[in-house]
């Protein structure tokens, strides 16, 4: 009986819904401390040190080399980890949380794109159709002006950042797929904060602010919710139904918005639930719909 409820969640989907759970804890945590008065930066450098620890901690308990095989690309991943990871917080702390959760999820767009650029794929109607849905939902949500004008209108350099960090996950989804064939998660990883620490002590140190005893501990628990959502990501990828299970992970969107309402007192419009319905049916058409296109062809033939 266990091994049938089990069964039910696939082992990739159990970890992206673990990623879901710590990515949504991370945006909260973030956005509360920035309140507290903490730079963006310096949010990210004390995200880079925790991580840097455990992940090193536990590379150590595996008894496996720190550096990978892959030290090039790993190197890629850590910078354009930086980048996305900057990109975020920054939309984390200027919007609000479940507005700056969905337009992170635009990244089906993106990566579709460079699907069809870098790895030659041919395009598919469910991926002409995710696109086509997702910048009809990002056009809903940073610009309900235009359909009412008593609606709220989002600052649109924030959401600018929003949609590079969107880009640049993209770019971090197919690297991590790539190092996957090759480097252990623990060491995928441990370069991100290897290359996030420096970077981001070198452009936070003109506007450094200590923190008291209270925001230390909520800076350790951003890296602690961090290191437990690119855990669960990076372990998804790894197993055979990390595909399917990436439709898990759009319960952070859900979570994001209990958290917003509850921590930080915010209401999305529905300007935002239908344009967050709309990114996401385009995202699961885009994750589903050729596998649907090919059994009704086949169901078709056989009738």
């Amino acid at each position: 009986m266990t091994h049938d409820k089990e069964s039910l969640i696939p082992l990739g989907a159990r970890f992206m819904l673990l990623s879901a759970l710590g990515f949504a804890l991370m945006s909260s945590t973030v956005k509360y401390v920035s309140q507290l008065g903490i730079p963006v930066f310096e949010i990210v450098a004390a995200r880079a040190f925790v991580s840097l620890i455990i992940s090193y901690l536990d590379i150590k308990r595996k008894g496996i080399s720190v550096w990978g095989n892959n030290k090039p690309l790993l190197v890629v991943r850590g910078l354009v980890g930086t980048i996305g990871l900057s990109c975020v917080y920054y939309a984390v702390t200027t919007l609000p949380l479940a507005e700056a959760t969905i337009l992170q999820y635009i990244n089906p767009v993106f990566t579709a794109i460079l699907a069809v650029i870098f790895l030659k794929e041919r395009v598919q109607f469910s991926t002409l159709i995710c696109i086509v849905l997702s910048i009809l939902g990002l056009f809903f949500i940073v610009n309900p002006t235009t359909i009412n004008s008593g609606g709220s209108h989002l600052p649109m350099f924030s959401v600018m950042i929003a949609v590079i960090g969107a880009f640049v996950s993209a770019i971090s989804y197919i690297i991590v797929k790539k190092l996957s064939n090759t480097e252990d998660s623990s060491v995928i990883i441990f370069y991100f904060p290897l290359i996030t620490l420096p970077l981001s002590i070198l452009v936070v140190s003109q506007d450094f602010v200590m923190p008291d005893l209270t925001t230390t501990f909520l800076l350790i628990l951003v890296g602690i919710f961090t290191q437990v959502g690119q855990l669960g990501l990076t372990k998804a990828m790894q197993t055979q139904s990390a595909g399917k299970a990436t439709a898990y992970s759009y319960v952070q969107i859900v979570l994001s918005v209990i958290f917003g309402f509850i921590v930080f007192n915010e209401v999305p419009s529905i300007w935002t639930y239908i344009g967050g319905g709309l990114i996401i049916a385009g995202a699961l058409v885009n994750l589903f719909g050729h596998n649907i296109m090919q059994s009704i062809k086949r169901k078709t033939s056989l009738s």
